[in-house]
């Protein structure tokens, strides 16, 4: 038998048997890494440590310290391992399919009873015992035929039609856990206890059709969470629990910022505290930008279907938009309309007015963008996923030559808007072009090598993100990060070469003839409505003071310093401070708890001593102590802490 050279991560080369395996081969470096061993990579595609390896390759050894390769390893296992308990537990489930998914797994199972709190706790201590009995993982590759009549001997219905999914010509994989047996391609552990015990938990249950389609079996999902130990569980656990806290539809409830309602599906219904916020925001972002050199326009929200026909939304992007009917001065046919989706072939329609010269570029039109998107009823999220949102949109038309420069101002500004509201990280993912898409090869080869030399000219700290740009051109996305380190995708830059070509956009160029301008889109929050719900989250509703909706309470102590009360309110709004009083007949320690859980950053407590010495009690939101201070000294420092970055 002859040999073949595997290449190790140090590049070094060692010289086996044809056959022999990666847990081996592990074994062979040294008895540690035998024993750490959890998996293979062969040519950076992840194995089992017992495939053969048949060729010249080269081999990484995947241990606990690989921490991407090892979780998925481990909460690969951890669904069979559930799957099992369950089936060891009642022997009459069947078991449909269980995938890795972000922290964790799930399992979708059909069973006659629903599965209870009492029911995880018991799958949950079961796992715990297949972990320890350290069984090992083995796997065979069988013909169709021999895996489908195994799964109608055992009764196994989901697991048939599984086997009769797979291609032609794709090995059908049969693993066994211990006894246990189940279909799947892979890779796994070398035995069960290479799960860490401590590190899963069984989280939820939910309902899930069959293969996704209503009009199968209503099936059980059991969701899990699994991670390398321990303290990673803990952390994790910890995070669920503070992202329940800064959940920003219960802040917004407690702090009467928004409501939604089923007569209004993904519509938002702002109340005054949170529309104060929502303009604190809107007017932040509008300074910004009118300092940046944009100008504001507002376009309709209601479109002839023609101009979504031109721009290509309509054959692109119908499914999402919301079609309206209208019986035109009674005609025969009925004039179609939609809402409009997003605003760019709006803003061209401007550009359009008026012939341009190359001295007009770049033109930048920006607008608070109105837009309604159908999203499925199970998609939608508080303020996060909703079907009507407002954009801060804005589009820039120039030339070829001036993308970098727009690209590199933009980068700048989004940055720093960024920091003004409090986030001091974010990540640049570079999207390339979608299979569905506009325009020629040709094009697309033009305007993803314009943005990706503009970007760099910036920063080479970014990500490709192959076929996720827009089916009209590449984009960069801005995926900013919070407080508790979670990533949200909110700001974007689309070159766009297509649009403007087939909108009939055209510019006189330094040659007198004529020309199609680029366009370049652009937002910054991407949503103001999702936004204003990541700022709640990140915050967890307690704002700077010149984001918060109410900005400082007076309260009486006793009912005779009343009138003072309303003296420190009025002074306080005089200077533009959100200053409202709370002369209720209660008792001061109420009221601070009830403003408190408002999330109201400045409480100023007003007694008669207060009164007889012109001063204010003044607490700070989260603070236990308070401190005694003069209404000259208290309006002069809130006064300068309010005021917006850009206004420092």
């Amino acid at each position: 038998m002859s040999d073949i050279s595997i290449t190790l991560p140090d590049g070094a080369k060692r010289s086996y048997a044809v056959g022999i395996t990666g847990g081996a081969i592990a074994g062979d470096i040294s008895k540690s890494l035998g024993k750490a061993a959890l998996a293979v990579k062969i040519d950076d595609r992840l194995a089992d440590l017992s495939e053969p390896i048949t060729s010249d390759a080269s081999l990484q050894i995947v241990t606990i310290k690989d921490e991407a390769d090892a979780l998925e390893l481990i909460r690969h296992d951890c669904a069979h391992i559930m799957a099992r308990a369950v089936q060891e537990i009642w022997p009459d489930v069947k078991v449909t399919i269980g995938p890795v998914i972000e922290n964790g797994f799930y399992y979708d199972f059909d069973r006659d009873e629903p599965f209870s709190t009492e029911d995880l706790a018991a799958i949950e201590k079961k796992m715990g015992e297949i972990i320890n009995l350290r069984d090992t993982v083995r796997t065979e590759v069988w013909d169709r035929d021999r895996a489908i009549a195994f799964y109608e001997e055992s009764g196994e219905p989901y697991k048939v039609e599984l086997v009769g999914m797979i291609p032609e010509g794709e090995p059908i994989r049969m693993y066994w856990h211990g006894e246990w047996q189940d279909l799947c391609r892979g890779p796994h552990l070398a035995h069960t206890g290479q799960v860490p015990a401590d590190a899963f938990k069984l989280m939820s249950v939910a309902g899930a059709y069959w293969r996704g389609d209503s009009d199968n079996t209503m099936l059980q999902r059991i969701y899990g969470v699994a991670f390398r130990n321990r303290q990673e569980l803990k952390d994790y656990i910890h995070l669920l629990e503070e992202a329940q806290k800064r959940d920003h539809r219960k802040l917004g409830r407690e702090m009467e910022l928004f409501h939604l309602q089923e007569e209004a599906p993904g519509m938002v219904f702002w109340h005054p505290n949170g529309w104060t916020l929502y303009r604190e925001v809107e007017d932040y972002i509008r300074r910004r930008i009118t300092a940046a050199g944009y100008r504001e326009i507002k376009t309709p929200q209601v479109v002839d279907r023609k101009l979504w026909e031109a721009s290509g939304h309509w054959d692109n992007y119908q499914e999402n938009m919301f079609i309206v009917e209208v019986d035109e001065d009674h005609a025969r046919e009925k004039r179609i309309n939609a809402l409009k989706p997003m605003n760019c072939p709006c803003h061209v329609q401007i550009y359009n007015q008026g012939l341009k010269s190359y001295r007009d570029l770049p033109l930048r039109l920006a607008e608070f963008g109105s837009c309604h998107r159908y999203e499925s009823s199970g998609s939608m999220h508080g303020l996060m996923r909703v079907r009507g949102f407002v954009q801060d949109d804005a589009h820039i038309f120039c030339t070829e030559d001036q993308i970098a420069a727009e690209t590199e101002s933009f980068i700048k500004l989004l940055s720093s808007i960024y920091k003004d509201f409090g986030f001091e990280n974010y990540d640049i993912k570079f999207s390339t072009r979608p299979k569905v898409r506009a325009g020629s090869d040709e094009v697309w080869d033009q305007a993803e090598a314009a943005l990706e030399s503009a970007v760099q000219r910036v920063t080479n700290d970014y990500e490709i993100d192959p076929g996720e740009g827009a089916f009209y051109g590449p984009k960069l996305d801005f995926k900013l990060t919070d407080a508790l380190g979670r990533e949200w995708q909110c700001g974007t830059f689309q070159a766009d070469f297509v649009l403007p070509k087939r909108l009939g956009a055209e510019y006189i160029g330094e040659d007198g003839a004529k020309h199609t301008p680029v366009m370049l889109h652009r937002a910054i929050t991407g949503s103001l409505e999702r936004f204003i719900g990541i700022l709640i989250e990140n915050y967890a509703g307690k704002f700077p003071l010149w984001l918060a909706p109410r900005q400082v309470v007076v309260a009486s102590i006793v009912s005779d310093a009343d009138p003072f009360v309303m003296k420190v309110v009025e002074t306080l709004q005089a200077t533009g401070l959100r200053a409202e009083a709370d002369i209720r007949n209660e008792k001061i320690n109420y009221k601070v708890r009830e403003h408190s859980v408002g999330k109201v950053p400045v409480i100023l407590a007003v007694g008669m001593k207060e009164v007889a010495d012109g001063t204010v009690s003044m607490r700070r939101l989260g603070d236990k102590g308070s401190e005694v201070i003069t209404l000259e000294e208290v309006t002069r420092r809130l006064t300068l802490e309010a005021r917006a970055p850009d206004l420092v």
